[in-house]
C-alpha cells in the first residue's frame, strides 16, 4: 500500500537502481508503486558490467524506466580500460539517455584515486561526444570533481551532481557550470545542512532523486529506498522553497525534461 498519492502529478525519479537487490526481485511491484505514487519515470543509471543485463531487462519490460551506461568509481580498478572499451560500444548503439554513474569517491577507498580520475574524464568525453547529460558521483570529492567538469567545460557539456550535499559556494560553482543538483534522501535527515543550501541556491536547477536502493528518505530510514518513497523528499522541498506540491512537482519535473532531453516525458 502506497503511503501517498498524487493524482496528475508527475514526479520525476532521476536517479534510482532498480536493478539492484532487493527491488531486482520485487521489481513489478516496485514500479507499480512509483506509478501509484506519481512517479512518472525513473533513470537508471548503470554501475557495472554485471547491471547492464538486468538493467535492460527492466527497460524492455517498462518503458518508463530509463537506461544510461556508466561505470561506478567504486568499480574502477587498474583494469577498467577493457569494461570502458565495452560501455562505450553500448553507447554508439543509441540506447542510452545518459553517461554514468560516473565520479570520484574518496570515502570508500583511495587506492584507484588516478584511476578513478582517468575513468571520470573518458565519461566526460562521453557525455561530449554523444550529447547525453553525466550523472556524476562526488562522495568527499565534490571539489575534484568540479574542477575536472569545469575543465572539459565548453558549453557543450551538461548533467547533474548525483546526491548533492555540498556548501552554498559549491552549489554555485555548479550552477555556473550549467548544471543541476540530484537532491534525495538526505535532506530529510534531522541536522541536514542541506535545506539552508537549496534555500540560497534555489530550485531552478534541482531534480528529485532516491538513489534507491540506498538512502532513504525519513521516515523510512533502515528500509531498503525506493523510487515511491521519493513524495517524501518533495514535501520536505516544498517546505524548504514554501511552495506547493503541484508548483514543485512541475518545476523539477521540467528540470528533469531539460536534463535528460533524450527523453519523451
Amino acid at each position: 500500500m502506497v503511503e501517498f498519492k498524487y493524482n496528475d502529478l508527475m514526479l520525476i525519479d532521476t536517479h534510482a537502481h532498480l536493478y539492484s537487490d532487493p527491488l531486482w526481485e520485487n521489481i513489478t511491484d516496485i514500479v507499480g508503486k512509483a506509478k501509484a505514487a506519481g512517479v512518472s519515470h525513473v533513470v537508471m543509471p548503470n554501475i557495472d558490467v554485471e547491471s547492464i543485463e538486468k538493467m535492460l531487462s527492466i527497460a524492455a519490460q517498462f518503458s518508463n524506466c530509463i537506461p544510461t551506461m556508466g561505470l561506478h568509481p567504486c568499480s574502477v580498478d587498474q583494469e577498467s580500460g577493457t569494461v570502458l572499451d565495452l560501455m562505450e560500444e553500448h553507447l554508439s548503439t543509441g540506447k542510452y539517455f545518459g553517461v554514468g554513474e560516473t565520479g570520484i569517491d574518496l570515502y570508500w577507498d583511495k587506492t584507484y584515486v588516478e584511476e578513478q580520475r582517468m575513468s571520470f574524464a573518458r565519461h566526460l568525453d562521453w557525455a561530449i561526444s554523444f550529447d547525453l547529460p553525466v550523472i556524476i558521483h562526488s562522495r568527499d570529492s565534490i571539489d575534484m570533481c568540479i574542477e575536472m567538469v569545469a575543465e572539459k567545460q565548453k558549453g557543450n557539456l551538461h548533467g547533474v551532481f548525483h546526491c548533492f550535499t555540498g556548501d552554498d559556494v559549491q552549489a554555485q560553482k555548479i550552477k555556473d557550470l550549467g548544471f543541476f543538483i540530484g537532491i534525495g534522501g538526505v535532506v530529510t535527515y534531522k541536522n541536514s545542512p542541506l535545506p539552508v543550501v537549496l534555500k540560497n541556491n534555489g530550485w531552478d536547477n534541482v531534480v528529485l532523486e532516491t538513489d534507491s536502493p540506498y538512502l532513504p528518505p525519513v521516515p523510512h530510514r533502515g528500509k531498503p529506498n525506493e523510487s515511491s518513497y521519493i513524495v517524501h523528499v518533495a514535501e520536505k522541498l516544498c517546505e524548504i522553497f514554501e511552495t506547493n506540491f503541484d508548483e514543485l512537482a512541475s518545476i523539477t519535473s521540467k528540470n528533469a525534461a531539460i536534463l535528460f532531453s533524450k527523453v519523451s516525458f
